[in-house]
């Protein structure tokens, strides 16, 4: 026979009162009852932490700060979702489609003037042969004309922040204060309408010299002139720039054009200046450290946008409109097309993965080391040949 519920509720109290007398009789320290890893002390936790740290590979420790700052970033910035407009699975292309809102963007067209129409080739040479596969399409742009050299010296005044589509950080529209010429530059992040900029490419500017001479007897004053160059979005060589600056738009060569650190959310830091070499050690983005002449200028500041990495697109179409055309798997052709083709079902025939020339994955395409690289992104240093 099945024991009835009261039996059964008996018998359980039973068994708890006894278990409860059992543990009050016995002479027993209330922190043995706790378990031992909440009875650990705060230096053991800590050491366990950096052994854990320790034992985590670099692309590992990496892809945790990645994705620390992802989500710092989610939390400060303003998102809109376009799917919370419409009701649920009523607009798939819009259901997860979220960019970042920026309020400070100018809302009209650009400067005419300053643009000219991008001509479009669909990744084909003068031959019509495809040499970039996965472009075409596209909706029409004007490319920007934007002022990497900053030559003009002389006070800016920021007109308006616009957005660029063919890039991924944002630009301002600067009025020189003595001519009125317009001229567009990358917009370091935070820099918004109303603020002066100055290029100091050409040296300490006159005004400030006729002011030292009535005011400090010709003599330079170093704590005013840092105050009025260490300034965002000022532009200067970077043997004016102290040790531990954030610089971005960085010239490669000594009056030429900007190349390094130009997309959306990235910086370089000065690490430190040789004056008898001529050169400064420049740690980038990438991780990597290299040498560039102090003649070279660079630009104050934080590219801006980095809330560029927080888009979310929502469906294939949107990559069509920005000119990306669909990319076929190596595993999905003929042998005679890729490397990785024939065969039955989803295999590559054990074979190293390839590209579609034969190039090995993670195989090493830089044969010579570029002699201004001291670190390598990896952070090892680079052994040059004498």
């Amino acid at each position: 026979m099945l024991p009835r519920l009261s039996q059964l509720l008996n018998r359980s109290s039973r068994i708890r009162l006894s278990c409860l007398t059992s543990i009050s009789s016995s002479k027993v320290h209330p922190h043995t009852l706790i378990p031992q890893r909440f009875n650990s002390s705060s230096s053991s936790q800590h050491s366990q932490q950096q052994q854990q740290q320790q034992q985590l590979t670099e692309l590992e420790a990496q892809d945790i700060k990645y994705r620390k700052q992802r989500e710092l970033s989610l939390r400060s910035v303003k998102i809109k979702s376009y799917g919370d407009y419409f009701p649920p699975h009523t607009h798939p292309g819009s259901t997860h489609y979220k960019k970042p809102v920026h309020d400070h963007l100018h809302k009209g067209r650009p400067v005419k003037e300053l643009t000219v129409p991008k001509k479009k080739t669909a990744g084909r040479n003068n031959k019509g042969q495809i040499t970039i596969r996965g472009r075409g399409g596209g909706h029409k742009q004007r490319v920007r004309l934007l002022d990497f050299h900053r030559y003009e010296s002389g006070k800016n005044k920021v007109v308006r922040i616009e957005y660029d589509p063919n890039r991924s950080g944002h630009i301002a529209l600067l009025e020189n204060a003595n001519t009125g010429d317009l001229s567009y530059i990358l917009a370091p992040q935070g820099l918004r309408s109303g603020d002066v900029v100055e290029s100091f490419r050409q040296g300490i500017p006159q005004d400030f010299i006729e002011e030292m001479k009535r005011t400090n007897n010709g003599e330079i004053d170093d704590a005013l002139l840092s105050a009025r160059i260490l300034q965002r979005g000022n532009c200067l060589p970077l043997r004016m720039l102290p040790v531990g600056s954030i610089i971005h738009n960085i010239a490669l060569r000594p009056g030429k054009r900007a190349q390094l650190v130009r997309s959306a959310g990235t910086f370089g830091k000065i690490l430190s200046k040789h004056p008898e070499k001529s050169r400064a050690i420049i740690k980038l983005s990438s991780g990597e450290h290299r040498y560039i002449h102090l003649d070279c200028h660079a630009t104050l500041g934080v590219v801006s946008n980095k809330e560029h990495q927080l888009i979310s697109w929502g469906k294939a179409g949107r990559a069509r409109h920005r000119g990306k055309r669909p990319i076929t798997r190596g595993v999905a052709m003929n042998a005679n097309d890729h490397p990785h083709g024939g065969g039955r079902g989803k295999s590559k025939s054990n074979k190293f993965s390839q590209s579609k020339w034969g190039l090995k994955k993670f195989q090493k395409t830089r044969l010579r080391p570029n002699p201004n690289v001291i670190r390598n992104r990896k952070g090892r240093m680079v052994r040059h040949k004498k």
